[in-house]
């Protein structure tokens, strides 16, 4: 740590106590794991306190830890990440907090202490299901009316489940089952001289 991260990371220590998991340091920047429980009160005291004061959260988005680490990962499978930003102290700080359940992830809702939040809360929960409790108008924002399923999750398929499409017939706008092959493409990295039987370009 530098020494300007070293006075940071220990001031939110001492401020936040026991809802703090743990804290890194990582490209200059200061990383705290903060406990579900609390959150909102927890986030007051990084905004309001006077030698921190992060007045603004400049973004908010999901973590789908499925399959981190090539599957070592054993810990709570969503997580949320907030970055703030101190204008007044110009220095920034990244927030994250595990949703304690699996089967139905679910934070408490900042928007109360940062409006900003609210549209990112909101992208959090289309793209990855997360719920957050206390949202005003939790709806999905990126994906059609009526979509099924959260994209950015691990288990998602790639091509999805239903493609949409207009069906001169009915004269509107369909949607049906997904007619592409679910693979796996490999890039060539590495081509060998001949590749595409002679057909690429020479000098000269």
């Amino acid at each position: 740590m530098t020494a300007r991260t070293e006075i940071l990371a220990a001031r939110v220590n001492d401020l936040l106590g026991e809802r703090v998991v743990g804290v890194v340091d990582a490209l200059g920047e200061v990383t705290v794991t903060l406990k579900a429980e609390g959150l909102v009160e927890s986030m007051l005291v990084l905004r309001d306190a006077p030698d921190l004061m992060f007045e603004q959260v400049i973004d908010v988005c999901g973590l789908d830890y499925k399959t981190y680490g090539d599957g070592r990962w054993d810990g709570a499978r969503y997580a949320v990440v907030y970055h703030l930003l101190s204008v007044s102290k110009n220095r920034r700080l990244r927030v994250r907090v595990f949703a304690p359940d699996d089967d139905m992830p679910m934070v408490d809702t900042v928007v109360g202490v940062w409006s900003a939040a609210n549209w990112f809360e909101r992208e959090a929960f289309d793209l990855f299901g997360i719920l957050f409790n206390g949202h005003p108008d939790l709806r999905r924002i990126l994906t059609d009316y009526g979509f099924i399923g959260h994209p950015f999750r691990k288990d998602f398929p790639i091509s999805g489940h239903v493609e949409m499409r207009y069906d001169p017939d009915q004269r509107r706008v369909i949607y049906q089952p997904v007619t592409i092959d679910p693979r796996e493409i490999t890039p060539r990295i590495v081509r060998e001289e001949n590749y595409a039987g002679g057909a690429g370009f020479r000098k000269g």
